[in-house]
């Protein structure tokens, strides 16, 4: 079955209505909707709109705050922790890295610590917000467990994203966003919604083993073995240990899994350091002697991190979004959810 398309300019007023009509107000919705299809039109669909209908259903059941009150616990010149009321993930993160970018600007550095937030999408939006100003950009998220550490058949740490942006000059920013497993939880969604298998090394199935079966693989494998786990692990002691909010220990001891994620955004001040345009002329070059190397057999091009997806949003802008039969499914439901819910206020 073909992939339906849709516009981006359609698609995200009904998302943000969405939002809405589940109690986030215009301007979260708004934020909320944006990134999502920011996902989807630079291809990271595992992180787009097919997670619509999860959140709407973490909504229902409290897991996700439409109305968070979101505060600052502790606060100096360059250093934030807030606290984030169960947020969907952009309500809280989009202010955050902004209050990050503004500490750089004033002392050289912000590094800001998100506690109790929800799933916050494509970590890459956020370190991509401080490259767009002339900063390096960093975002790392940590959640309970999904992913067996290396040795291990369970899920003992959290396949933790990374992003990191550095803004070019006429290069476009380079953008690395990669999960600390093989394959991105949300690409196992993907996959169920295409009806197409995991990859071989993507995950295990709830017994331990080894499984491309779309609908029993449930736990996550480790990009590079040790390397993916240990990064993982290390994550968590920057960002959920040091805001006193552990996720895996509670889990691991039999405790409830939560929804939560604690996360860390934070931009660097380059300036400080060198001559932003000097910088942005030294990114130039590199990738330009990079791309000058002798290619692989079967390669046209030597792409940079981001690269493919600055190349996939040209072309969806132009054609228009793909959505899988199973995602689309979802936005329909999604829809009478929403029809219902306009129905019922209209009556009242």
């Amino acid at each position: 079955m073909s992939d339906i398309r849709i516009r981006a300019e359609h698609l995200e007023p009904f998302i943000q209505s969405v939002f809405e009509n589940a109690g986030l107000s215009p301007e979260d919705a708004a934020i909320e909707a944006e990134v999502l299809i920011w996902a989807n039109l630079r291809g990271v669909d595992s992180h787009g709109v097919l997670r619509v209908i999860t959140y709407l259903d973490n909504i229902k059941t409290g897991a996700m705050n439409p109305q968070p009150d979101i505060r600052v616990v502790k606060e100096s010149p360059a250093v934030a922790h807030i606290a984030c009321d169960r947020a969907l993930g952009p309500v809280a993160t989009v202010p955050a890295m902004k209050k990050a970018i503004e500490k750089a600007k004033n002392v050289g550095i912000g590094w800001v610590l998100l506690s109790n937030v929800t799933h916050q999408g494509a970590m890459a939006y956020y370190s991509l917000m401080a490259a767009q100003e002339g900063f390096a950009g960093i975002a790392i998220v940590c959640s309970p467990p999904n992913m067996a550490p290396f040795g291990a058949k369970a899920a003992g740490v959290h396949n933790s994203p990374i992003a990191v942006a550095v803004p070019g000059n006429k290069r476009d920013p380079i953008s690395l966003d990669m999960a600390t497993s093989v394959a991105a939880g949300g690409k196992l969604q993907l996959a169920q919604d295409k009806g197409v298998p995991l990859g071989e090394d993507w995950a295990l199935d709830a017994a331990g083993n080894p499984t491309t079966d779309a609908r029993k693989g449930v736990i996550l494998r480790p990009a590079g073995g040790p390397k993916g786990s240990g990064l993982a692990l290390i994550f968590q002691c920057l960002s959920s240990l040091m805001v006193n909010n552990p996720l895996l220990v509670p889990v691991l001891r039999g405790g409830e899994n939560s929804r939560n994620q604690n996360s860390i955004v934070a931009a660097i001040d380059i300036s400080f350091f060198i001559d932003l345009d000097d910088y942005k002329d030294h990114v130039d070059n590199l990738i330009d002697e990079l791309k000058a190397l002798p290619r692989a057999d079967g390669f046209d091009d030597i792409l940079m991190p981001g690269e493919p997806e600055n190349r996939t949003l040209a072309q969806r802008s132009a054609e228009g979004i793909p959505l899988p039969e199973g995602t689309a499914e979802k936005l329909r439901e999604a829809a009478i959810k929403n029809w219902s819910r306009y129905v019922r206020d209209c009556n009242h």
